[in-house]
C-alpha cells in the first residue's frame, strides 16, 4: 500500500489508473477506522480495479470545536488496517494540504440539508460538501462509497455531485450499516463511551426495531413519540431528535402514505457522546 500525503502526487497516481482504463473506488473517511469503514473498503475492493481511501479529520464540518478536538485520531492503526484490507493508496493529508486557502464556497444544497443534522449542526453539510468535492477532484474516482449510518449525508453528497456537474459520471454507492453483535451501529465515537454507557447504547437500535413493529398499527406521530419514549427511559440516553422522513428527500412525513420508503433517523446523546442511527419502516396500517 502506498501512503500519499500530497494532493499533486494523488492526482498523478489517479491519472495513471484512469489512463490505463481502470475503475477506481474511493472511500473517504475521518480515520479512527472500524469494521464499518472496512465494509466500505471491501465493497470498493470487490467492485474496482484500484482502491483509494482518505484519512482526514475535516475541520470545516465541525460546528462544535470541542467535538473536533475530541474526535479520535489513530493514524498508525488506521494505516495498518487499510494495508491488511488490500487498499492501493491511503491519502493522509494535512489541513494545510487540503485547504491551502480558506474554502469560502457555499453550496445551495436545498431542503435535503436543512432538516435533522442540517438543522442541529449549522454549516455541517456545507463543510462536508467542501471537503468531499475537493477529494473527488483529487482522486477522480469512478465509484465512491458511503455508509448508510450517515443516511442524510449520502443524500447531501448526491445533491452536491449534481450541483458540481457529476464529476465525470461518478457513481455514489451506499453500503448498509455495520453493527456490533448487540446492535449498536459502529461509529468512531463509540470508543468515547464509558463502560456503563456502552452497555446501554444498544438500546437505541432496540428502540428503532420496536418502533418498526409499533408502526404497523400506529400513526407516524404516535410512532415518533413511542421511539423517543423508549430511548429516553434508558438511564444515560437522551434523544436529541427522532424524525420519520421520506428516504429520497429526507423531508419529514406526517402520514405513512406520503412516502414509499419511510426512514426513521435518530440522534441520541449517550452522556456527552452524540450517536446517530436510522432504520427503514414498512408500516401496514
Amino acid at each position: 500500500m502506498k501512503v500519499i500525503r500530497k494532493a499533486d502526487e494523488l492526482r498523478a497516481w489517479s491519472a495513471e489508473q484512469r489512463a490505463a482504463g481502470l475503475t477506481l473506488g474511493f472511500v473517504p473517511t475521518m480515520g479512527a477506522l472500524h469494521d464499518g469503514h472496512l465494509s466500505l473498503v471491501a465493497r470498493a475492493r470487490e467492485n474496482n480495479d484500484a482502491v483509494a481511501v482518505s484519512v482526514f479529520v475535516n475541520p470545516t464540518q465541525f460546528n462544535n470545536p470541542d467535538d473536533l478536538k475530541t474526535y479520535p485520531r489513530t493514524e498508525e492503526a488506521d494505516l495498518a488496517k487499510l494495508k491488511a484490507a488490500g487498499v492501493d493508496v491511503a491519502f493522509v493529508p494535512t489541513v494545510e494540504e487540503m485547504y491551502p486557502e480558506p474554502d469560502t464556497r457555499v453550496f445551495e444544497l436545498g431542503p435535503v440539508a436543512e432538516v435533522m443534522e442540517g438543522k442541529m449542526r449549522p454549516g455541517h453539510f456545507n463543510g462536508v460538501a467542501q471537503v468531499v468535492s475537493r477529494l473527488f477532484v483529487m482522486v477522480n474516482p469512478t465509484h465512491a462509497y458511503f455508509g448508510e449510518k450517515d443516511f442524510q449525508q449520502i443524500a447531501v453528497i448526491r445533491k452536491m455531485v449534481d450541483l458540481e456537474g457529476g464529476f465525470g459520471g461518478l457513481q455514489i454507492v451506499d453500503v448498509p450499516i455495520k453493527r456490533e453483535a448487540d446492535g449498536l451501529a459502529m461509529s468512531s465515537r463509540n470508543v468515547r463511551l464509558t463502560p456503563e454507557l456502552r452497555a446501554v447504547a444498544p438500546g437505541i437500535y432496540k428502540a428503532l426495531q420496536a418502533g418498526v413493529e409499533y408502526a404497523r398499527n400506529h400513526s407516524v406521530e404516535e410512532t415518533t413519540e413511542y421511539v423517543v419514549n423508549q430511548i429516553n427511559t434508558i438511564d444515560g440516553l437522551e434523544t436529541e431528535y427522532f424524525q420519520i422522513v421520506d428516504g429520497k428527500t429526507c423531508q419529514p412525513i406526517s402520514d405513512w402514505s406520503e412516502s414509499e420508503m419511510p426512514v426513521g433517523c435518530v440522534t441520541v446523546f449517550a452522556g456527552d457522546v452524540r450517536l446517530i442511527d436510522n432504520i427503514k419502516f414498512t408500516p401496514t396500517c
